[in-house]
């Protein structure tokens, strides 16, 4: 194998090319694994990491303001008046100080025992100590004990030890001032409005806390100071997020349940809950004021406990119908946001999208649920409203399945379906599956990997036309972009319907190379221009072929990338003899077993959705706009940017 880049024979490889990452190296080489990436949704997140340890303190009784800054050289400062990290010798490293040990050491922090704090967001001793090694400068002070010390820092390395500066009699806690890494993050620079937007949340997640926020950076009609205390919690920010619109009840179902009053563990629950005919529904759930953007166990638990209330209510009150319920109806309209605390919560990955605790399930849902009748049985003109709304989109939805079911069943004399389209026999939306691939090589070997009842495949021949900037008659007179609407059995722009969706899940499956992603990017772009609410309602996924495949005797292990394909060989797969690498040129090279068992059965495979993120309005549209727009030199300006970050090319 030659190296890619310069066209020669790589160096030997022996013991002296394993690389041993120590401190805080493994976070600069690969932040990734760490805050999620190197873009702009990363940077801000180094500030949530900041921000969620003072939130701790606050929780816990020991802090009751916080402050954020936004400095004019787009530093941030965060102040809070809790007890200040410890600044006395470690007793594990006794040259260092606890605080340039908990900053210079992943997986070291106060959080671990349970002892220093019964709930916190940052359990994993990671928070700080990656921000500190993602920053080329961050300045640490503390006061304790009527002194205020100081250590300094760059890049995870400490630039002096610990100092005494001065005396503090007035002021206790700590204050963090970092600023991020160009080296790491490039042109990216923290926005005002996203920040402002995090700070408010946070502040709404715990009423006990005051947070102040100052910006020297004016940005549109986002205030330069500001300050948030809301004694109401959740049921305030749930007023001031629905706003004027019309709700079915005239004060939402809000309340807080103590875990350890109710149930003998720590934690609590918090939550809101209202419907409205004026919005889509919506759920925003946090675990230790962390949002939990993917939701997990306790959604799982509040939604149970909703919609197990309004059926036992609607029995009550005789209404056959509340039995057809389900928790989409619930969702339609629904608009809830759910607060938790619980000690030593399971996140799934260092970014914390989504909460695994099992636990969580069965507090949330216990603790909801009988407050959620007595709120019915008490207030019955706002629960006969919701009830009725509930039932009516129960009934729609019944409704459309069947008028879907009959046009599946009568679809090839009804419908006009591309001759290209393999589709799958199920009568019923729920459950199928189309696979957009690429040529009609990938197209024979996804027949028979496929699952006939549920799963449909689609060929495209080349690259799809790039919708952006295009003339609405090139859009209608492309034939491949005519097949794929008549597939999925919809219109573009505005003559999109997402009832008439002839699939529950759209999977791009293009080739893990150069070309594959191009394809991918521009068939993203078309259904974030054309069809954003498919996107929206979570339908559009994206396969994750294997580029190599690893042999050793009777073992076999699939690859996605270069570096998993080097950790195998490194470790061995646990077979006989040498081991064979196979790379994947194209999915038409692999054999339908191959394909079945990595890219397209449900109990093998990883997808991953598409969303938009979009904490910061229209923040997706202009990057799309930058990178497949009809201007080059927006795009060169945004390589120039960006390519020092490129770890490996596929040239």
């Amino acid at each position: 194998m030659t190296d890619l880049l310069s066209g020669q024979e790589p160096t030997e490889y022996d013991a002296s090319s394993i690389e041993v990452l120590e401190g805080l190296e493994p976070v600069r080489k690969r932040p990734g694994m760490y805050i999620g990436g190197t873009d702009e949704r990363a940077l801000h997140h180094m500030v949530a990491e900041v921000l969620d340890n003072s939130m701790d303190e606050a929780v816990a009784g020991h802090a009751n303001r916080i402050e954020v800054e936004l400095n004019a050289d787009y530093s941030v400062t965060i102040r809070d008046n809790g007890r200040g990290i410890p600044i006395d010798p470690h007793p594990k490293f006794p040259d260092k100080s606890a605080l340039e040990v908990i900053l210079c050491t992943l997986h070291a922090g106060g959080k671990f025992s349970g002892k220093a704090y019964q709930t916190s967001g940052g359990l994993h001793g990671v928070g700080a100590s990656v921000v500190n090694a993602l920053s080329d400068s961050m300045v640490v002070q503390v006061a304790r004990n009527r002194e205020l010390f100081e250590q300094r820092f760059s890049r995870g390395i400490p630039q002096g030890p610990v100092e005494k500066i001065g005396a503090a009699p007035n002021r206790r806690g700590t204050t963090v001032t970092f600023h991020a890494d160009e080296q790491i993050f490039g042109a990216h620079r923290f926005k005002p409005a996203r920040l402002l937007k995090m700070v408010r949340s946070k502040a709404y997640l715990f009423s006990g806390v005051e947070i102040r926020w100052k910006s020297e950076i004016e940005d549109g009609d986002t205030p330069m100071e500001a300050t948030f205390h809301f004694p109401g919690g959740l049921a305030d920010y749930l007023r001031e997020t629905l706003g004027k619109a019309t709700t079915y009840a005239e004060n939402p179902f809000a309340g807080t349940v103590d875990f350890q009053e109710r149930f003998g563990v720590p934690g609590k629950v918090e939550w809101a809950i209202n419907w409205t005919p004026a919005r889509d529904g919506f759920i925003q759930s946090y675990c230790n004021t962390v949002p939990t953007p993917e939701g997990g166990t306790h959604e799982s638990g509040f939604w149970a406990a909703i919609l197990k209330g309004i059926r036992a209510y609607g029995e009550l009150a005789n209404n056959r119908k509340a039995k057809d319920i389900t928790r989409d109806d619930l969702i339609t309209g629904g608009c809830a946001l759910v607060s938790c605390f619980i000690r030593e919560p399971e996140f799934v990955g260092q970014t914390k999208d989504r909460l695994a605790t099992t636990e969580a399930q069965r507090l949330v849902e216990n603790a909801v649920r009988d407050h959620f009748d007595n709120w019915l049985a008490a207030d019955t003109k706002s629960a006969g409203a919701i009830l009725d709304f509930l039932v009516l989109r129960a009934e729609e939805r019944m409704r459309r399945k069947q008028e879907k079911e009959t046009a599946r069943k009568s679809a090839t004399k009804k419908l006009r379906l591309p001759g290209k389209l393999t589709d799958c026999t199920s009568k019923s939306r729920e459950g199928t599956e189309l696979f957009i691939v690429e040529g009609d090589s990938a197209g024979g070997s996804g027949k028979g990997a496929r699952n006939r009842e549920k799963q449909a495949l689609l060929p495209l021949k080349g690259k799809i036309l790039n919708v952006l900037g295009a003339a609405s008659s090139k859009l209608s007179t492309n034939a491949e972009i005519n097949d794929l609407c008549e597939a999925l059995g919809v219109g573009m722009g505005t003559k999109f319907n997402l009832d008439d969706l002839r699939y529950d899940k759209i999977i791009i499956m293009t080739d893990a190379d150069v070309d594959g992603a191009h394809i991918a990017s521009l068939l993203m772009t078309f259904f974030f221009t054309q069809m954003r609410p498919l996107i929206d309602a979570g339908h559009l996924y994206l396969a994750c072929p294997p580029l190599f495949r690893l042999t050793q005797g009777a073992k076999r292990v699939y690859c996605l990338d270069e570096a998993e394909k080097n950790m195998w060989l490194e470790k061995g797969l646990g077979g006989k003899g040498k081991i064979d690498v196979s790379r994947f040129k194209g999915l038409g090279e692999m054999d339908a077993k191959d394909l079945k068992e990595t890219t397209m059965d449900p109990e093998t495979r990883k997808l991953i959705r598409v969303t938009v993120d979009e904490d910061v309005p229209g923040e997706t549209g202009d990057l799309v706009e930058r990178l497949m727009g009809k201007k080059p030199e927006m795009r060169f300006a945004y390589i120039q940017q960006n390519a020092q970050f490129v770890e490996e090319l596929d040239v």
